[in-house]
């Protein structure tokens, strides 16, 4: 039965190819990002399961105004096992915006096949991970087989923005639904030769950093001060961090705590304006033995002294704020990936990532979970890609272990 199964989804490229064209074409950018939602993404997930005679489906949907329909769709779909213990599989419908379309060699919407490979916004972050699960689900389906265990697939929105219209507003409503002794796998991140299995994740802060000075004529910069130097003062003063928190753990890479200036907002509309206000924001990812409490004090005292020289003044908001996590490494969803891989013949090693995955929110509620899958890590760059050998073979890694190849 197992072979049976490994070979049918060994043989699935052109179904690979096809689901992550009409996945990719759906263009499920969330609100946050300036797009309209996830809802056509989930219809043809939903439709494609229910052709394929999956009619379990559970809908945790969130409410939001800002999209179409006023729904954002979380959904539940259950193939029934022997056993009800359950793999739960894990993979969240939003995508990225595509960004400049000058640094793509093709449409990003539009998947283009090379070789093995795919390419297209979202082809690799989620949709390699949705695909292989489809794929799993279609397989046992079409040889007509009844798993040992019981396959639970998740479908999510709101991933790229902070899960609060996805995974983190499943388990408020229904927390119920999770068992603490089933088996939590996101392939939402992974390396080239599938050997890396994630079992803890740093803990994330994105900081937004307002500094306030006094506009004026550019001409005049007496006048004024100018937010946008000051603004400039404290990116420079932040990188100290490194040095007041110089932790090293070798379970990540890099292995230590990063403080990364990204986003910057728009400030003033002329040249000829000196700006009186500037935003910038900041990406942290703090080690767990780091206190994140402690990380935030300081990056507000050095901005509040840096910005005072300058004359202006900062507050630092904290829209964002998720706390490390770790699942243990004897875990037994750890041991039954690590006994699929090496059926496999792949040779694991847990790591630990900058994080971070919705991972954090299952472990959080006492769930153990590992993120794994075989991915070339280019999730939100130009010309994103994935590979077609490598969907089918991770829906072969999960076909072992809801058969029940792996004991644990």
């Amino acid at each position: 039965m197992l072979a049976n199964l490994l070979s049918h989804l060994g043989r699935q490229g052109d179904l690979v190819f096809d689901l992550q064209s009409a996945l990719t074409a759906a263009r499920a950018v969330g609100p946050d990002n300036g797009g309209q939602g996830e809802a056509a993404k989930a219809a043809l997930i939903e439709d494609f399961l229910r052709a394929h005679d999956i009619t379990d489906i559970v809908h945790i949907d969130a409410p939001d105004a800002r999209v179409p329909g006023g729904l954002r769709p979380n959904f539940i779909a259950t193939l029934p096992g022997k056993s009800p213990r359950a793999l739960w599989l894990f993979a969240h419908m939003d995508v990225v915006p595509s960004g400049d379309p000058a640094l793509w060699t093709s449409d990003p919407w539009t998947v283009v096949r090379k070789g093995d490979l795919v390419y297209g916004r979202g082809v690799e972050d989620n949709q390699q991970a949705l695909v292989s699960m489809l794929l799993l689900a279609k397989g046992l389906q079409d040889l007509h087989i009844v798993p040992e265990y019981t396959l639970k697939l998740v479908f999510m929105s709101d991933e790229e923005c902070d899960n609060t219209m996805g995974l983190a507003h499943v388990l408020e409503k229904r927390g119920d639904l999770f068992p603490a002794d089933d088996l939590y796998i996101i392939p939402d991140g992974g390396s080239p030769d599938g050997s890396e299995i994630e079992i803890a994740e740093k803990s994330l802060c994105w900081l937004r950093f307002t500094v306030t000075g006094e506009q004026c004529h550019a001409s005049l910069p007496h006048r004024g001060v100018n937010a946008l130097v000051a603004a400039s003062a404290i990116i420079m003063d932040l990188q100290n961090l490194a040095q007041d928190f110089p932790a090293s753990n070798p379970l990540f890479a890099p292995a230590v705590s990063t403080f990364t200036p990204t986003r910057h907002e728009n400030n003033v509309d002329g040249v000829n304006i000196m700006p009186g206000r500037d935003v910038f924001w900041m990406d942290c990812r703090v080690l767990p033995e780091t206190d994140l409490d402690s990380v935030c004090s300081r990056i507000r005292e050095r901005a509040s002294a840096c910005a005072a020289r300058y004359g202006a003044t900062v507050s630092v908001d904290m829209p964002v704020t998720h706390r490390s996590s770790k699942t243990d490494a004897d875990a037994p969803v750890v041991r039954a990936l690590t006994q699929a891989l090496a059926e496999a013949g792949i040779t694991p090693r847990p790591v630990g990532i900058g994080g971070a995955t919705v991972a954090a929110l299952l472990r959080h509620r006492g769930l153990a979970a590992c993120v794994w899958s075989t991915i070339l890590s280019c999730c939100h760059e130009p010309n994103e890609h994935s590979s077609i050998t490598a969907t089918m073979k991770d829906a072969q890694v999960f076909a072992r272990i809801v058969l029940g190849s792996t004991s644990f």
